[in-house]
């Protein structure tokens, strides 16, 4: 098939590339800088120079590609984590998740494309529900903003995909990322942090996560090329609250001890809406893309992957 890839020298975009050309995909992918081409042509892409934003342009490239599959792969995040500094880059990426959805399905229905695949999270579920939820559960639309308005940006996305009329929609809400390039990469943001003792256990440490390996998030992608439609948690087998996955991380990342701090603590080092998640936060079940993407992560625990990084 022809896949065209918004967003091809992202994180999950490089791993993405190679696994959609040894699948037998004709594949055309997007940047925003000349000298990234060869980069994308080097993964086995034809390049698409571009900014997500210029409808116009969008649309010509995904008319010159002509693919049967389109995928947003689009974000725009920092290289460092800093919760209080998020703003201006939340609002830009959920800028990508709205306008340039908007303007990949009007060049994508200007050529008949089949199917359409975004990038979501699954990690705004509302904290009234179970611990561990599957895809029907509430969204957090109540968190404060920049995080809410992320949030709202990230669902109106996914309200495009979904009702793109003739066009099969996928929304893969993945997890927290960890890999080559991640803020949880051995080199990565969090990494660093960790070293310096300043990724704590907050409270008691409740809060769940779900993590999914970069690769992992490829290889769903590759297989929503040809199956499934709705919405899909894209998270290894095993959420796990801070309180373990946080003592485990600073050993795969040679870090020390982590340290215990309580809530208020936490909201005067990194704010409320993060100290609520490393509380308060809820994982997700993967059950429905295991039976309907026919998909299978490599690392189905982020206790075995955290140590496979390379």
């Amino acid at each position: 098939m022809r896949v065209f890839v918004a967003g091809g020298t992202g994180v999950i975009g490089r791993r993405l590339l190679p696994q959609l050309v040894a699948a037998g995909h004709e594949v055309t992918a997007t940047t925003r800088r000349p000298e990234k081409a060869e980069l994308l042509r080097s993964l086995g892409a034809t390049p698409a120079v571009l900014d997500a934003l210029d409808e116009p342009a969008v649309v010509s490239a995904v008319r010159t590609a002509a693919p049967d599959v389109v995928m947003n792969q689009l974000t725009d995040l920092p290289q460092r984590y800093e919760p209080r500094k998020l703003g201006p880059y939340l609002r830009a990426s959920a800028r990508l998740r709205v306008d340039g959805t908007r303007h990949l399905l009007t060049g994508a229905r200007a050529v008949g494309t089949r199917r359409f695949i975004y990038q979501s999270i699954a990690f705004m579920y509302a904290s009234s529900s179970p611990w561990v939820v599957d895809e029907d559960a509430p969204i957090a639309v109540d968190a404060p903003d920049p995080f809410g308005a992320s949030v709202r940006g990230t669902l109106e996305g996914e309200r495009l995909t979904l009702e793109a009329g003739e066009i099969e929609g996928v929304v893969l809400r993945y997890g927290q990322l960890y890999g080559p390039g991640t803020y949880f990469g051995p080199d990565g943001y969090f990494a660093r942090q960790a070293r310096k003792r300043q990724v704590p256990i907050v409270g008691g440490g409740a809060g769940m996560f779900s993590f999914l390996h970069v690769d992992d998030a490829a290889s769903a992608a590759v297989c929503a090329v040809t199956r499934g439609r709705g919405v899909y948690n894209v998270v290894d087998d095993e959420p796990a609250p801070g309180r373990e996955w946080i003592p485990v991380f600073a050993r795969a990342v040679r870090a020390p001890r982590p340290l215990r701090v309580p809530r208020f603590v936490a909201t005067l080092m990194i704010g409320g809406w993060a100290a609520r998640t490393l509380t308060e936060g809820r994982g997700a079940s993967n059950s429905r893309a295991r039976e309907e993407l026919g998909w299978r992560p490599r690392y189905p625990s982020w206790r075995d992957g955290l140590f496979d990084q390379p």
